[in-house]
């Protein structure tokens, strides 16, 4: 089973549609209604955290459910999800070099993991206003795996786990490689 953590987004939904067409098992779950030890009962292959409002520290446990699984379970994370990656190993999040609703963007990758096989560069959708900040990176186990045109952060990987964080997102239909990203990440789960 893949679990979904709904940061509260209705891109959620698009997530759940594209996991759901790869993979039968899908389970959907709100950031504020489970505690930890249900996701322990659930024994998901793989968590995809979703895009949402507001700052990690202030999503549910979305936060504690990375701090807690990784390396035990495969995690992907999309947007607040990504930034909550950074921020529960020690990255700060800031407010993003400008402001991007629907914006379609240019991200320049370094065609490993997730980005394996993907055109360098791509064209995602991106719905941000904060961004994980440079230098916070430069001092913690995560490493830039992609970048916009300005040199904004758009994906981080832990150094040593199955943990990959994308701030744009793959989820929606502008994102032409969004499907190929996802299917990348649930074969290094090992799920299809």
């Amino acid at each position: 089973m893949i679990l979904i953590i709904d940061n509260y987004d209705s891109f959620t939904f698009n997530l759940f549609q594209y996991v759901s067409e790869m993979y039968s098992e899908v389970v959907v779950l709100r950031n504020d209604v489970f505690y930890l030890k249900e996701v322990e009962k659930l024994s998901p292959v793989s968590i995809i955290i979703s895009p949402g409002p507001k700052r990690p520290e202030d999503a549910g446990l979305t936060v504690e459910v990375v701090r807690n699984f990784a390396g035990r379970i495969p995690i992907l994370g999309v947007c607040l999800g990504h930034q909550a990656i950074g921020y529960a190993f020690g990255a700060k999040i800031k407010k993003a070099k400008r402001i991007v609703h629907g914006k379609v963007s240019p991200i320049f990758h370094d065609g490993k993991t997730i980005f394996s096989g993907i055109d360098n560069p791509f064209y995602a959708t991106r719905y941000h206003s904060l961004a994980v900040d440079e230098e916070s990176v430069k001092e913690s186990i995560l490493e830039v795996s992609a970048r916009s045109e300005d040199g904004e952060i758009m994906a981080l990987r832990h150094r040593d786990f199955l943990v990959e964080g994308v701030q744009f997102h793959p989820e929606s239909i502008l994102t032409k490689e969004g499907k190929t990203i996802l299917r990348n990440f649930l074969k290094l789960s090992g799920v299809i």
